[in-house]
């Protein structure tokens, strides 16, 4: 990058810690959202009501692919294979089972029924199937599509996730789901957006319940990887009938994903060494975040309307149906 490349990096960096700084604020830390929510809104806000130098662009688009791709392969330091065994085969099956049919669901209805088009239905059923917003910059890695179409998927994550960070230990408590602490462990981390909204859902109940949730929600971040790969063949037998000319994108990130995860599972480095490089992927994905924000524009969402939220919300309510019925039926207690 050039001199001038480098201030639009140093601007997406300060939005990072201006987000940081305001997610520290008590009656914004109550509320659960996280650095990412604060970025993208905040670049959003400052995207679209003061326009940039044009020679910052490439440091801003820096931090929207490159950084993001650095971030992905880094959040596989969250996970290990002991992890995924503890909780045993049925749980893997279960989340192949829920991503699987909630890409399909999201896809089909998106496209056919609400008439959406591919890219935003994918980047919606993604966000709700797999991790939150972590899942939906990848793929907007892979299908290339127009930042705003990311930030729309990514607010759907955001309203529906709180929405059942909140209402599903107060559906417990109230022995409205008939739950053992471990089913609701297994449900909250099949079922719920984000990592950490299926973490502060399942510690409401217990600490242990709060574990099995990551556990399982870790689950379904390890299954972005052969998503990724079969979004990337799809888009590209799209492209070939379409007589345009595509080559196969290769997410050289998602592999780096996964031996990240391997090189965790032999615990060779400290915990301490380990939090740090977590917490140095937050930053990452904070300013990621920041920046598509920052190259969203209001305008074509504006022109998209709610389709995007009937979307959302058809498959909140098919995760919470499908999850319940699927962990009462195999997690007999």
């Amino acid at each position: 990058m050039q001199q001038q490349s480098y201030y639009g990096l140093i601007f997406i960096a300060i939005l990072a810690v201006i987000s940081y700084s305001i997610v520290m604020l008590p009656w914004i830390a109550m509320t659960g959202l996280s650095a990412l929510v604060i970025a993208i809104l905040l670049g959003i806000a400052v995207g679209n009501f003061w326009h940039h130098p044009s020679s910052w662009s490439p440091g801003i688009q820096f931090a929207a692919k490159r950084l993001l791709r650095t971030a992905i392969i880094l959040y596989g330091f969250r996970i290990n294979f002991q992890q995924i065994a503890s909780v045993g085969l049925q749980a893997l099956i279960l989340d192949v089972v829920v991503v699987g049919s909630t890409l399909i669901l999201g896809y089909y209805i998106g496209k056919k029924i609400l008439k959406l088009d591919a890219e935003l239905a994918l980047l919606i059923s993604t966000g709700a199937a797999i991790c939150g917003a972590a899942a939906v910059l990848a793929v907007e890695d892979i299908l290339k599509s127009e930042p705003y179409k990311a930030t729309i998927a990514i607010a759907t994550v955001v309203l529906f996730g709180t929405l059942s960070m909140f209402l599903y230990p107060l559906l417990q408590h109230l022995d409205m789901f008939d739950f053992s602490n471990y089913q609701f462990g297994i449900f909250s981390g099949a079922s719920i957006h984000e990592v950490a909204q299926a973490l502060v859902a399942g510690t409401n109940i217990s600490s242990e319940t709060g574990k099995i949730a990551v556990i399982v929600k870790m689950i379904r971040v390890l299954l972005l990887v052969p998503i990724l790969f079969i979004f990337a063949i799809f888009f590209k037998q799209l492209s070939n009938q379409s007589k345009s000319k595509s080559k196969l994108i290769i997410p050289w990130f998602a592999i780096g994903f996964v031996l990240v995860i391997g090189f965790n599972s032999f615990h060779l480095l400290p915990i301490r060494i380990v939090n740090t490089i977590n917490q140095f992927d937050i930053i990452l994905l904070t300013m990621a975040m920041a920046a598509i924000g920052v190259e969203t524009k209001l305008k074509k969402i504006r022109q998209v309307g709610l389709k995007p939220f009937y979307l959302a919300s058809i498959l909140f309510a098919w995760l919470l149906s499908s999850v319940y019925f699927l962990v009462k039926t195999i997690y007999v207690t």
